[in-house]
């Protein structure tokens, strides 16, 4: 039962809005990202989604591309 709620109170995918929280980044900028490829999405029915593991991959290639 635990893990049900984990999964309730830490999602693996992100609405737009709560990647634009996450990543501290406009709603148009997320969408730029997604359309570049720089930022994956999945969509499930009309909602496009951004998997957790994107932001990290995300934030991974912004440090890779400061060094």
């Amino acid at each position: 039962m635990a893990a049900d709620l984990t999964s309730i109170t830490d999602p693996r995918l992100y609405r737009v809005a709560d990647a634009m929280r996450q990543l501290r980044l406009s709603r148009s900028v997320i969408y730029e990202l997604m359309r570049s490829g720089r930022l994956r999405s999945v969509k499930e029915g009309r909602a496009r989604l951004i998997p957790e593991s994107a932001i990290r991959e995300y934030i991974a290639l912004l440090e890779r591309e400061a060094a």
